[in-house]
């Protein structure tokens, strides 16, 4: 008997937002590289795929964040390749992953301790407008030692950011709205950082003014565009792993007791969650040449959609994919937050995302006292957690009854 091959799905359809990971199934089988002819970008889902684009820095690179990225934060070391990327990267990285992430981290659990001290048992809330978007927000504050009451702003630029990368219909008012921010955010940021190189501190501004690769230190503008970066990597993309964490764990009770009795679980949870629902389900690259990917040759110059979401329940790549399970043996811990990872949540390869042991403590703070403080935490009633968004995804909104 002949199979029935389904039809191509539209990846800006109601149906596709709705419901992703039915169609990325489909796209995986019967499409593994699909044309989006509105865009013109290319769709890769199988996770053989997805890992190959990532590592092949020579067949595909980052010019696209010249489009996505650049005309509002300005060039980031994000889009850079060769000598240009590695020396930007070793500027910025002690101050991600070395001292001065050790000094942080405690200053991240003092902050998860106060706004969760907010919340009032008896409570029903919505955990993601009064705890997880702002969470990593006030890390981010906290680290630049920025005014609280300036939070508002940075919400503001960076979801317009968020919004301009994914902008894959061109919407205006999307497009009008990053503009906005190319303005105020430079108004705002150049003037602080010039006061800071007269008189720094021990903040990640005051710090980046020391970095030194080669004789090649950061300019005021190099700072600013860095930090537009760290509000887009840091800010949506840790929300939506802390509340996707969440909601997987409440609507499976037996994992939640198991996280709840054995703290050390949850960081086994944050990791079976960037499978199972990557924060960041698409990232894009652009091929340099014409290129063959399963089958399909994409033209150079064409922009690939590299599909996280699909590659991460590819059944080539794990048992049971579509199965969340903290206890899963098929990812080990060991490398799951650099870039030997046995997921892919964070890319892969060269631009394997840097600030990834930040977003993994203000995760694991997150949950664990969360669970801490109200042990019988569930689902308001009658509620159900929707999902939202297409190149970040994660609950809309997570209502409970804290208990």
């Amino acid at each position: 008997m002949t199979e029935t091959i389904p039809q191509k799905p539209d990846v800006m359809s109601e149906d596709f937002a709705r419901d992703p990971h039915k169609y990325y199934k489909i796209m995986r089988d019967h499409y593994p590289v699909l044309l989006h002819e509105e865009s013109g970008y290319y769709f890769v889902s199988r996770f053989e795929d997805v890992a190959r684009v990532y590592k092949d820095s020579e067949g595909f690179s980052n010019e696209n964040y010249g489009f996505q990225m650049e005309p509002v934060i300005g060039r980031t070391v994000i889009q850079m390749s060769g000598r240009e990327h590695v020396v930007h990267r070793q500027l910025v990285a002690p101050t991600l992953r070395g001292s001065y992430l050790n000094e942080l981290l405690p200053q991240v659990d003092d902050i998860a301790t106060k706004m969760i001290d907010n919340l009032n048992p008896g409570e029903s809330v919505d955990l993601v407008e009064n705890f997880t978007r702002w969470f990593p927000i006030n890390v981010i504050v906290r680290m630049l030692d920025l005014p609280e009451e300036d939070m508002p702003k940075f919400h503001d630029w960076y979801s317009s950011l968020m919004a301009f990368l994914g902008n894959l219909t061109q919407d205006p008012d999307i497009h009008a709205w990053g503009m906005r921010t190319q303005k105020e955010f430079p108004a705002y940021m150049l003037p602080l950082i010039a006061e800071r190189r007269k008189n720094p501190g021990t903040d990640f501004i005051s710090r980046l003014f020391d970095a030194e690769v080669d004789g090649e230190k950061y300019t005021d503008e190099q700072i600013k565009s860095l930090i537009g970066l760290l509000l887009i990597a840091g800010g949506e993309t840790t929300d939506k792993a802390i509340a996707s964490t969440l909601k997987h764990l409440l609507q499976r009770p037996d994992q939640l007791e198991a996280v709840k009795k054995d703290p050390s679980l949850a960081t086994h949870a944050l990791v079976e969650n960037l499978r199972y629902h990557p924060p960041v389900q698409i990232i894009l690259r652009t091929a340099t040449q014409d290129i063959e990917v399963a089958g399909t040759v994409i033209p150079a110059n064409s922009v690939v959609a590299v599909v996280n979401g699909a590659a991460n329940r590819d059944d080539r790549r794990y048992p049971d994919p579509d199965r969340f399970d903290i206890f899963r043996d098929d990812i080990s811990l060991k490398g799951a937050f650099g870039g030997s990872a046995e997921h892919i949540a964070f890319a892969l390869g060269r631009h394997f995302c840097v600030g990834s042991l930040l977003a993994k403590r203000e995760s694991e703070t997150a949950i664990t006292q969360l669970l801490e403080k109200f042990p019988n935490i569930r689902f308001a009633d009658g509620y159900e957690p929707e999902d939202e968004g297409m190149f970040t995804r994660g609950p809309k909104d997570l209502r409970v009854n804290l208990t």
